[in-house]
């Protein structure tokens, strides 16, 4: 049996304790266990003859209950973000609390819902911003130019940045944070540095690089969800012929089949340009 429980955290975070019954893991940890001694080999027998006092004697129990984990884990968070109809927005965090044999165990999940977004006046911030761009013109003039109806899109963006309300869960902004370490070590590699030297040759330090692309991490997020929310109000859509006109027009077959299968990737991106546009037409 499966139980669970939900605490609401600040910064639309929430803690999941999850309760699994002792029957449950025993039944799934014989199961394993039972497989794990089929794949034992023993000089003398042939594999899954030999007696069972034998081959248990050479099983390594903890890596057993290291795959009841695996198995038992993931259902038991599934069960519950269904049972309490819940949609996380990124992967869990998990923290085994309890697992003792003979007892139930005790579960530990923290995870991040969609942020609420206050958009505010978002199109007046923008059309102003515009309106106060426009240079001084008059028809005969040779010394000044037309006003530029489009800006640059960090303006919009940045326009826009200033305007919206929006909170984010830590654990979130913590996960961008990494996946941007990961890309900047990444990189590194490929010119042949390590990112101690690469700190060294930018005078920084991890802690500052950390702050960094924890301002950076902030801003990333808050453009995601700040045109997700614009897209869903403003019914951008993307549709499957859009799609194709792209795919279409790439040359490669290899690439174009890649294209196909990160659909859903493109998407997203394509769908993020067409709120882009939206907003640069204001």
């Amino acid at each position: 049996m499966i139980t669970s429980s939900v605490k609401q955290l600040p910064k639309s975070t929430i803690e999941i304790e999850i309760q699994i019954s002792w029957d449950q893991i025993k039944s799934s940890y014989e199961k394993i266990f039972q497989t794990a001694l089929k794949e034992i080999e023993i000089e003398g027998f042939r594999k899954g003859k030999a007696p069972q006092k034998l081959t248990e004697s050479k099983i390594d129990r903890n890596k057993v209950y290291e795959e009841v984990i695996k198995e038992i884990i993931p259902k038991a968070y599934t069960k519950a973000i269904k049972d309490h109809n819940l949609t996380p927005i990124i992967s869990p965090k998990i923290d085994i609390i309890k697992a003792k044999e003979e007892q139930d165990w005790i579960v530990k999940v923290t995870v991040a819902l969609k942020p609420k977004i206050l958009l505010k006046n978002y199109q007046d911030k923008i059309r102003a911003l515009k309106q106060s761009n426009k240079k001084i013109w008059t028809p005969g003039s040779t010394n000044e130019k037309k006003p530029d109806e489009k800006l640059s899109l960090d303006k919009i963006v940045e326009a826009l940045l200033s305007e919206i309300e929006i909170e984010l869960p830590d654990i979130l902004i913590g996960e961008e944070i990494n996946r941007l370490l990961a890309s900047l070590i990444d990189q590194t590699q490929k010119l042949g540095l390590t990112i101690e030297k690469y700190l060294q040759a930018k005078g920084k330090t991890v802690e500052q690089i950390r702050a960094e692309y924890a301002q950076q991490a902030e801003k990333n997020l808050k453009i995601e969800f700040a045109l997700s929310e614009i897209a869903d109000k403003e019914n951008i859509t993307v549709t499957a012929t859009d799609l194709d006109n792209i795919i279409s027009k790439v040359e490669k077959p290899e690439e174009r089949e890649k294209l196909k299968k990160e659909s859903y990737y493109l998407a997203h991106l394509l769908r993020q340009q067409k709120t882009l546009d939206f907003l640069n037409s204001l």
